[in-house]
């Protein structure tokens, strides 16, 4: 079990407290998330990043994607399947699953796709022009 110790954080900084929160979120969500589906999260560029998730055997009605502050939710319900299956092996696994991943401010979901079994979320951070850096003119 890791603690981390964030007091002296509080006794030089204001307004650091999310931080804490969101470390704690990160270290209970990891251990409660199961391992299916698997995915990657890649960074194509500066504030450019795709999450792929291995999704074998689900359409795309059967995929909900939502964001709700600073959360992004990828839920797969999979329908009953009508027909009866007979198994020898079932190595691909079809069930029912709810990945959670906590977005940085100002990082938006753009696109999503679904092909080859892969599920493809792009996502962009886009900074306001008010917390770009900006040179001032001395007159």
């Amino acid at each position: 079990m890791r603690n981390f110790d964030l007091s002296p954080l509080y006794r030089s900084a204001i307004g650091f407290d999310r931080l804490a929160s969101m470390l704690d979120a990160a270290n209970r969500s990891n251990e409660q998330q199961p391992s299916y589906p698997p995915y990657n999260i890649e960074l194509l560029g500066e504030n450019e990043y795709r999450i792929t998730m291995a999704v074998a055997g689900f359409n795309n009605s059967e995929i909900d994607i939502q964001t709700e502050n600073g959360n992004l939710t990828i839920t797969g319900r999979k329908e009953p399947d009508e027909q009866e299956h007979k198994y020898l092996y079932q190595g691909i696994a079809a069930r029912n699953f709810e990945r959670r991943f906590q977005l940085a401010d100002h990082v938006r979901v753009v696109k999503a796709a679904l092909e080859h079994g892969l599920l493809h979320v792009d996502l962009v951070r886009e900074i306001p022009e008010a917390m770009k850096s900006r040179r001032i003119e001395i007159n």
